[in-house]
C-alpha cells in the first residue's frame, strides 16, 4: 500500500536549502510489506557473495605410500589397504567441500523490487537525504567529509553515484563507513546496513525508473 504524496527537502552540499522534491509513492511510499520478502532479499544477496574457497583433500589428494600397512591376514587387526584411507589420521576426507560448491540463490524480480521499495520507504524522513547535485568542485576527501557533516549524513553513509562522477568517487572512497553505489545497483542489504542514504535529485529519478 502506497502513500498519496511524498515530498522531501533538497539541500546543497553546503547544507543550504535548495527547494523540495516530490517522490513517487509507488517507490518511496510502500507500506505493510511482508517482512519475509525483505528477509529473502537479504538472504539471496549474502548467499551470492559467498565464494567456494573451502576445499578438503580426498584420499587421492593425500600424500603417502600405497603400500599396505600390514599383511591382510594373521595380525589380529582389521585389514587395511593404504595410509590415505579416511579412517586413518592424516588420511583423506570423505564428504568435505571440493571447491565446486554453488551457493547461488535467486529471488523473483517482482518480489525483489517490492523488498527494495519497502526498505527505501522506511528511509524516507529518517535517513534519506536528497541533494541538488553531487558534483564536487575539487577531488578532496576532506572537502567531501565536510559536505557530509553539512548535510547531516550521520553514521554509515551510502552515497548513490549517478553518472560519471570521478571527483566524487576519488573523494569518498577512502572515508571510513562511506559506501558508493549506482542507482541501478542498490541492494536491499545496503539500504538496511547504512544509516543514511545520500542521493541527488537525478539519482532519485533513476531509482524510480529502475523500480517502475
Amino acid at each position: 500500500m502506497a502513500e498519496k504524496k511524498i515530498t522531501l527537502p533538497v539541500v546543497t552540499l553546503e547544507g543550504a536549502e535548495a527547494g523540495k522534491v516530490t517522490l513517487d509513492p509507488a517507490v518511496f511510499g510502500v507500506k505493510d510489506v511482508n517482512p519475509q520478502v525483505i528477509k529473502d532479499a537479504v538472504t539471496v544477496y549474502l548467499a551470492n557473495l559467498r565464494q567456494a574457497t573451502a576445499k578438503t583433500k580426498k584420499r587421492h589428494d593425500v600424500a603417502g605410500t600405497g603400500k599396505k600397512p600390514w599383511r591382510q591376514k594373521g595380525t589380529g587387526r582389521a585389514r587395511s589397504g593404504d595410509a590415505q584411507s579416511p579412517v586413518w589420521v592424516g588420511g583423506g576426507n570423505v564428504f568435505g567441500p571440493d571447491g565446486n560448491q554453488n551457493y547461488t540463490l535467486a529471488q523473483n524480480k517482482k518480489a525483489h523490487a517490492l523488498a527494495l521499495k519497502a526498505v527505501l520507504s522506511e528511509k524516507v524522513g529518517s535517513g534519506l537525504i536528497v541533494v541538488d547535485s553531487l558534483e564536487l568542485k575539487e577531488k578532496k576527501t576532506k572537502a567531501f567529509k565536510a559536505a557530509l557533516a553539512a548535510i547531516k549524513a550521520n553514521g554509515k553513509v551510502l552515497v548513490v553515484v549517478d553518472g560519471d562522477n570521478e571527483a566524487l568517487v576519488l573523494s569518498a572512497r577512502n572515508i571510513e563507513n562511506v559506501g558508493l553505489v549506482e542507482p541501478s545497483n542498490i541492494a536491499v542489504y545496503d539500504v538496511l546496513n547504512f544509516d543514511s542514504i545520500v542521493v541527488s535529485k537525478e539519482g532519485i529519478k533513476k531509482i524510480e525508473e529502475a523500480l517502475k
